[in-house]
C-alpha cells in the first residue's frame, strides 16, 4: 500500500519548481485524493516518514499560500511552513478524522504556528493599545508587560489584535483569515484592546493619561 503514496509522492516532487514554494490556494480535494491522504495520515500516525513527506508535498504550497497571507513575507513564509510540517510529526496523532477535514486541520495548525511566530518577533507597540497620542515609555519592563497582557487575553481576542496591530492586516482580511463576519471582528478587536489596556493598567504599566481615564 506504501508504494501508491511514494509513488505519488515522487510524482509530486519531480513537478516542484526546483523545490521552491508556490502560493496555492485550491484544495484539490476529490475523492480519491481524500482517499490517499487519509492512508497517509494513517501511515503518518503511525511514524510513517514516506507518509509525512506525501502529506508535505502534497499540501505545503497551500500552507506556504495561507501563511504568507498572515506575515506578508515570502522567507518567513517558507521558515514557518518548514516549521508546521517538523511539528507535524508530534502533533498528527492528535487529528482526528471525524472533526474536520485534514486539509482544514493543517491550516488550522499553520494559523497557530504563524500567529506564535508574530508574538515572538515582535511585542504588540502599547501605542497601538492607547492611541496614538499617548506617549508611552520604551522600556524592558513595559515590552514584557504587554506581551505578558497580551497572553492573558482569550485565544480570539489576542489573534485578532496580532493581525491587526503585528501584521497590519484590516478588519476585511482578518475576517476572510479566520472565517468571521467583519462585525464580529471589529467586536473581538475592541474587546480585546480593552482587556489589554485594564491589564497593562492593573500591572501599572499604562501611560498616566490611561490610568486617570480607568479610575
Amino acid at each position: 500500500m506504501m508504494n501508491g503514496l511514494q509513488a505519488q509522492a515522487d510524482e509530486m516532487d519531480m513537478q516542484r519548481p526546483g523545490g521552491r514554494f508556490r502560493t496555492k490556494t485550491r484544495l484539490d480535494d476529490n475523492a480519491e485524493s481524500l482517499r490517499l491522504v487519509a492512508r497517509a495520515v494513517a501511515r503518518a500516525k503511525e511514524g510513517d516518514r514516506e507518509a509525512v513527506r506525501f502529506l508535505y508535498l502534497r499540501y505545503a504550497d497551500n500552507v506556504y499560500g495561507y501563511v504568507r497571507s498572515i506575515v506578508r513575507d515570502d522567507y518567513e513564509a517558507e521558515d514557518i511552513t518548514q516549521h508546521v510540517f517538523a511539528k507535524l510529526m508530534t502533533v498528527i496523532a492528535k487529528y482526528e478524522p471525524r472533526a474536520v477535514p485534514f486539509s482544514a486541520w493543517i491550516l488550522r495548525l499553520s494559523h497557530n504556528v504563524a500567529i506564535d511566530h508574530i508574538r515572538a518577533r515582535r511585542a504588540i507597540p502599547a501605542a497601538e493599545v492607547f492611541g496614538p497620542d499617548e506617549r508611552v515609555e520604551r522600556d524592558t519592563d513595559r515590552v514584557y508587560g504587554v506581551r505578558s497582557a497580551l497572553e492573558s487575553l482569550p485565544e480570539e481576542q489576542r489573534d485578532v489584535i496580532m493581525l491587526r496591530h503585528v501584521a497590519g492586516l484590516t478588519p476585511g482580511e482578518i475576517a476572510t483569515r479566520l472565517g468571521r463576519s467583519e462585525s464580529s471582528v471589529h467586536g473581538l478587536h475592541h474587546r480585546g484592546r480593552r482587556a489589554l489596556r485594564e491589564q497593562l493598567t492593573e500591572l501599572r504599566l499604562a501611560p498616566a493619561t490611561a490610568v486617570k481615564v480607568a479610575a
